[in-house]
């Protein structure tokens, strides 16, 4: 599964500290962090899903680099357009803190039914205020493997 951590790239160091703890948590729950791949809180989920042993992706707006702490890097070219990508590439959502662009990720979660999960982030209807990192990975993991059929190799409803 891959759960997207969003947030801005000019982060207060709390946001960068619980942006870390989410990667790390993330890795501890054997999920892949997807984001935009640029600093801030993109890079604190990375920095911290490495630290936990866990596996990055970084779907950038340009064709540059991206943050030091990506698995996989995707250079979209796109600009703020890969937001969508970045949104539908992932099974739950995490805001932490965030600007317009943010706001933008979770508009496109909202519409296509993902579910948000906001760490000191935008008020909006439908998106689920969580107290504590722990509080919001526990409710995205829980919500990106529920939202998955099963990946069974005989298929759903057939039989051993």
């Amino acid at each position: 599964m891959q759960i997207a951590v969003i947030g801005r790239e000019d982060c207060s160091a709390e946001e960068y500290e619980a942006a870390e703890t989410i990667g790390y948590l993330i890795a501890g729950n054997h999920e892949t962090v997807c984001c935009g791949g640029l600093g801030g809180v993109m890079e604190a989920a990375c920095r911290g899903a490495k630290e936990g042993g866990g596996r990055t992706v970084g779907i950038l707006p340009h064709t540059g680099e991206g943050n030091p702490y990506l698995d996989v890097v995707i250079r979209t070219g796109m600009g703020h357009a890969r937001n969508v990508v970045l949104v539908n590439s992932a099974e739950a959502v995490i805001a932490v803190g965030g600007g317009y662009g943010t706001l933008s990720e979770i508009a496109v979660s909202l519409k296509t039914e993902k579910p948000v999960f906001g760490l000191s982030t935008w008020k909006i209807e439908g998106v689920f205020v969580c107290a504590t990192p722990e509080e919001a990975v526990i409710l995205a993991v829980r919500a990106a493997r529920l939202s998955r059929p099963s990946r069974s190799p005989r298929g759903p409803g057939e039989s051993s």
